[in-house]
């Protein structure tokens, strides 16, 4: 299944309540049709089923919806091998979400009851059938196009006209099963002449605004035949930031991996703080600082992107504005850095490999 919407039955809507500085929570099932009965309908009818699930009775004219005043999260839950089901790193995306919220000056969503509600949404979802399974299949390609839970944690703002922050906004859970992100057919990554962020700006939250660049400067790249843009800093033009959706990391001749250090203008990325971790525990060396694209053209031989929906996605090359093409190892084969690290995440995210730092959360257990 490709990176399409589809949406689970069960949705969970929180609202922020001002007079007991709480947040009361409400499970919404939009239907109770099995994922089983779903795939047996007519294509019509399991569109009517789909969008009705998305009819999710928060506010149409808000903050959000004007302005996109809003945060969201993109974390997955995976079936792994011995049948059961985890959530990667939720008080990961927690803390982030709660970060993100903070930064728009709205009240913000515990990172605990971030935690318990994902774990809740995927029990009651799994109970439908609304879980994949795993499929041994996956391990010959290296997890490359298996299928996994993508849950989307958003916050919308209440109902409101006019530029402000929202005092009782709501937070949502919805999900739908994915499997690889990228379009097929497409190669390589071009840096765009758009700003993605700027500093003092809200690039290092997971702000939805954000995002509106992004799909435009995505779609000028893959219109000219690329998979992915990448963006250079907005003040000196040389320095990389990231991709659409997506952080970059890059191997150097000498071996070591470097990715460009967070600050303002970065997103903190759940996948590149793993990918870091997992390379630091290989014996790689990292550096986190400023990489220029001069550097990148003479130095490296790798180049990949990380992301919840992105995984670690090799590049085979960075085209620049002067249309100069840098080709880089295809990051799909073994001895390189690129396969090395994507094999070590998805082999403990799909339960392959043992987990020695719990980033698994357990929401079905297996039968090991």
């Amino acid at each position: 299944m490709a990176f399409a919407l589809n949406l689970y039955p069960v949705t969970y809507i929180a609202r922020y309540n001002p007079e007991t500085t709480k947040w009361d929570e409400e499970w919404f099932q939009s239907d109770s049709v099995t994922y089983d009965e779903l795939m047996k309908m007519s294509e019509s009818d399991r569109k009517e089923i789909l969008d009705k699930r998305n009819q999710m009775g928060i506010p149409t004219v808000s903050y959000t919806s004007q302005y996109a005043y809003g945060v969201f999260e993109g974390m997955k839950g995976f079936p792994t091998k011995d049948g059961g089901v985890a959530i990667f790193r939720p008080e990961e995306n927690g803390k982030r979400f709660n970060n993100s919220m903070k930064g728009l000056y709205c009240p913000a969503f515990p990172v605990e009851q971030f935690v318990a509600a994902s774990v809740e949404f995927v029990k009651r979802n799994a109970a439908l059938g609304y879980v994949p399974k795993y499929n041994p299949d996956w391990e010959k390609t290296g997890y490359a196009d298996a299928d996994s839970i993508y849950m989307r944690p958003f916050m919308n703002s209440e109902g409101a006209i006019g530029v402000g922050c929202a005092k009782q906004p709501y937070v949502v859970i919805c999900a739908t099963t994915v499997s690889a992100y990228f379009k097929k057919g497409l190669d390589g990554a071009v840096i765009t002449d758009r700003i993605r962020a700027t500093p003092r700006g809200t690039g290092y939250i997971k702000c939805a605004s954000n995002y509106v660049i992004s799909a435009i400067a995505k779609h000028e790249a893959e219109m000219k035949g690329f998979v992915e843009c990448v963006y250079l800093d907005a003040v000196e033009h040389k320095y990389f930031q990231e991709g659409s959706s997506c952080n970059i990391f890059f191997v150097l001749k000498d071996g070591t991996l470097v990715t460009p250090e967070l600050g303002d203008t970065i997103l903190p990325g759940i996948t590149r703080k793993s990918v870091i971790a997992l390379a630091q525990e290989s014996g790689i060396k990292v550096e986190e600082r400023k990489i220029s694209l001069k550097e990148v053209q003479k130095d490296a031989v790798e180049m990949f992107v990380t992301g919840t929906a992105a995984g670690i996605s090799p590049m085979s090359s960075l085209t620049d504005l002067e249309g100069k093409k840098t080709e880089f190892k295809d990051g799909t084969q073994e001895g390189t850095v690129a396969y090395k690290l994507q094999r070590l995440l998805k082999g403990r995210q799909y339960g392959l490999l043992e987990d020695p730092n719990n980033w698994n959360t357990v929401v079905i257990q297996g039968n090991a």
